[in-house]
């Protein structure tokens, strides 16, 4: 896994045995999503709703560590299957934190898929450096993609 990471943004990648539409059907689908987004005991999302389209919003609940419920709720801003997805991110448990964005890249190339997710717009380290699980839920998406058991 690749890392580049700047004052505003972090940036990480993975390469995924799987083709584009799988890797990015695993990120867009709710149903997926609540299958591999996370771990038990740890950060799990159970719950999730979602208007996929430019403009159309989504939220996810779950579970973090301890079993606090959470709620992150988001807007599309670029669907375009199967390379980029890309929405803002507004978690319940970063209270007065203004909406970042996530944004997934998708290269494929001989059935294989190198996914980008760069996450943008923070204001201070600190705030940014609350989000170091990227790498951990890419393996999580790695593992799903690829037909592994996710949540391991």
């Amino acid at each position: 896994m690749n890392t580049a990471e700047t004052t505003d943004r972090i940036v990480k990648e993975v390469i995924i045995n799987a083709p584009a539409q799988r890797v990015f059907q695993a990120l867009a689908d709710p149903k997926q999503r609540v299958k591999w987004w996370g771990a038990q005991g740890k950060f799990q999302v159970t719950q999730m709703e979602s208007d996929l389209r430019p403009g159309g919003a989504f939220e996810m609940r779950g579970d973090a560590f301890g079993g606090r419920p959470f709620v992150i709720r988001g807007e599309y801003r670029t669907v375009e299957p199967p390379r980029v997805l890309e929405f803002t991110w507004l978690p319940d448990f970063h209270p007065n934190a203004p909406a970042t964005v996530v944004r997934f890249d998708l290269l494929e190339k001989d059935s294989t898929t190198t996914v980008r997710l760069t996450h943008s717009g923070f204001t201070d380290e600190h705030s940014k450096e609350a989000y170091q699980g990227w790498p951990w839920l890419l393996s999580m998406l790695q593992k799903y993609s690829e037909g592994q058991a996710a949540g391991v």
